[in-house]
């Protein structure tokens, strides 16, 4: 078996909701969770494994370099863009990966449709940004159990105190 046939697809924007159609005709629900996902760890395999539980397929919408830089700082991202959707797509819980370049996904929201939205539990249906799209298109908002102690801040932060203090 070539290996590319176990890695998702990393799609652009318009290829992701044209690829939303073939679940849609197969009567699949298709599930979207969306993040920085830089300096991969255990939170996050958890959290994606959860949100494709919620449905048929998982759709993540991954922040390009440049809206990482806008939402974290000018350190981050840590690991490039081309590498977090790869390694994001190795994954058996991805099916697809698709890069954009806001702070909040609404936009990309709006293009795929998707019939349940995950998020963690950290945040609030409420307050979310994307809450209105998602609604709009007759989808729901699931919220994922939190899981403290696991961020990409605490692991930059443990190896930074391991390799300067050491």
């Amino acid at each position: 078996m070539d290996s590319e046939a176990l890695f998702g697809r990393i799609l652009d924007i318009a290829s992701a909701a044209a690829w939303r159609a073939e679940p849609r005709a197969a009567g699949r629900s298709v599930v979207f969770t969306n993040g920085c996902f830089d300096v991969l760890h255990a939170g996050h395999v958890e959290f994606l494994a959860w949100a494709r539980s919620q449905g048929d397929a998982l759709v993540v919408g991954l922040n390009d370099d440049d809206s990482v830089r806008r939402l974290k700082g000018p350190h981050r991202p840590i690991v490039p863009f081309d590498q977090r959707a790869r390694t994001l797509a190795a994954l058996r819980s991805v099916d697809v990966v698709v890069g954009f370049s806001q702070g909040t996904p609404e936009a990309i929201l709006d293009d795929i449709r998707p019939d349940i939205h995950t998020k963690s539990a950290q945040y609030r249906e409420e307050e979310l940004p994307e809450r209105t799209v998602v609604l709009q298109h007759g989808g729901e908002i699931r919220l994922a159990p939190h899981v403290a102690g696991s961020s990409t801040t605490q692991t930059i932060a443990r190896i930074l105190a391991r390799y300067l203090d050491g």
